[in-house]
């Protein structure tokens, strides 16, 4: 409306065929603002029926690895591979989404380049409103509306290009098989930084905001961090080397003091960490620099497991060590190499205790291999008639003097007896 009113003004002062122009640029930009907006909802739509089709195809290939898995061993490898096969429909969508997105605003910048391409050479005109000087040693420079405009304008390509083009990068990368999640989003993170750095600087030179007038505001704000905002600063720095060293990456699996989860999302003050009860637990990035952190999954999965198992005193101990590493071969998540391995730990108080130690392939199948194995121990233990031990106490009774003895009969209480 206000655009309308300016225009309306325009003509009353006699720019009639400059209103005109402008009129035209307005419709056919609000035109071409429409037509991309339905094409996205469309393109949306298309990848919504795309998302669902494959969501059914993963269902059912699902359902049929474990009608597949009932039946032999085999078969349960069969199945594990198409398991092994699926993709994460909702990152896919998302990544394709980042795609139509940019290639909205692309589309968008052009088609607003073409629209106004012979209006464009009348904006020289605001370079003769003048906002203010600066001064560049001797030379004195003149800042005009266009220069704040264009200041502007680069602000806003900034703005778009760390909020887009890091993910066209990471969907780039994403498509190459040898990198792994936590190379693309530290290279998308160090592009979003460059990006928004680099921009910056070119808005504020723009401006006549040049680094020779600027490096007594940075020294004073680098007084001000020093006291005040060291803590966020040295979070900001450990984030960068997060990134660049990577020590922790997106999905490691990593314990932080007496949390342990799965690293989600690295960002500038803190790493988000969700935990096993799908909790978002918030690390500053100082953590993972100066404590510390242990990372189960940094340069390989492989975990050991090792449990005792304590039988009665009397039992068959190489027969038990002998059933208990054949429980550990039987399972079919337990390596191979490194193979399992069975020792006599010490002799208990109330049992001798037997250790087991084997490999899995990843902290994922860890609890349910230990339970698996617990179970499979127990029922071969049984089976041969060896008796897991339980504490066990001896009373002695002091003689020295006489004691009294009573015999009750049925519920009878002592009072009633008496």
């Amino acid at each position: 409306m206000l655009i309308l009113a300016a225009l309306l003004m325009a003509v009353i002062y006699g720019y009639v065929y400059s209103a005109g122009e402008l009129l035209s640029g307005l419709i056919n930009t609000l035109w071409l603002l429409v037509g991309l907006a339905i094409l996205q909802e469309l393109i949306h739509r298309g990848l919504l029926v795309a998302r669902r089709r494959l969501e059914l195809r993963q269902i059912l290939a699902r359902r049929e690895a474990q009608e597949l898995a009932e039946h032999s061993a085999d078969e349960f490898e069969v199945a594990r591979h198409v398991l092994d096969d699926e993709v994460d429909v909702h990152a896919l969508d998302s990544d394709t989404r980042k795609i139509v997105r940019v290639g909205i605003i692309l589309t968008g910048a052009i088609g607003v380049l073409l629209i106004w391409s012979d209006t464009l050479p009348a904006l020289s005109v605001l370079r003769d409103i003048v906002l203010w000087h600066t001064s560049e040693g001797e030379t004195l420079q003149v800042m005009s509306l266009a220069d704040l405009l264009l200041a502007l304008l680069v602000a806003f390509l900034t703005f778009v290009g760390a909020r887009n083009l890091p993910s066209v990068v990471e969907i780039m990368l994403r498509q190459q098989a040898d990198v792994e999640p936590g190379t693309r989003v530290a290279v998308a993170t160090l592009i979003r930084y460059a990006i928004v750095f680099v921009g910056t600087f070119v808005a504020l030179d723009m401006l006549g905001a040049s680094w020779s007038k600027l490096q007594w505001l940075v020294a004073a704000v680098g007084v001000g961090i020093g006291f005040g905002l060291q803590e966020i600063v040295a979070n900001f720095i450990s984030g960068l080397i997060i990134l660049i060293e990577r020590p922790v990456r997106v999905g490691d699996i990593v314990t932080v003091g007496d949390a342990s989860g799965v690293v989600t999302r690295v960002q500038i003050r803190a790493t988000t960490v969700r935990t096993w009860d799908r909790q978002e637990l918030l690390v500053p990035n100082k953590e993972f620099i100066t404590g510390r952190v242990m990372n189960w999954s940094l340069t390989d999965d492989i975990l050991r497991i090792h449990f005792l198992v304590g039988i009665a005193y009397g039992s068959d101990v190489e027969q038990a060590l002998a059933l208990m590493e054949e429980a550990a071969q039987e399972h079919p998540v337990v390596l191979d190499e490194p193979a399992p391995f069975m020792t006599f730990e010490s002799f208990g108080d109330n049992s001798l205790n037997l250790g087991l130690r084997c490999f899995v392939p990843s902290l994922d199948v860890r609890l349910q291999t230990v339970t698996d194995l617990h179970r499979a121990i127990n029922r071969k233990f049984s089976e041969a008639g060896i008796v897991i031990a339980y504490p066990q106490r001896d009373v002695h009774i002091d003689t020295t003097s006489p004691l009294e003895v009573r015999v009750l009969q049925g519920s009878e209480s002592p009072k009633t007896a008496g």
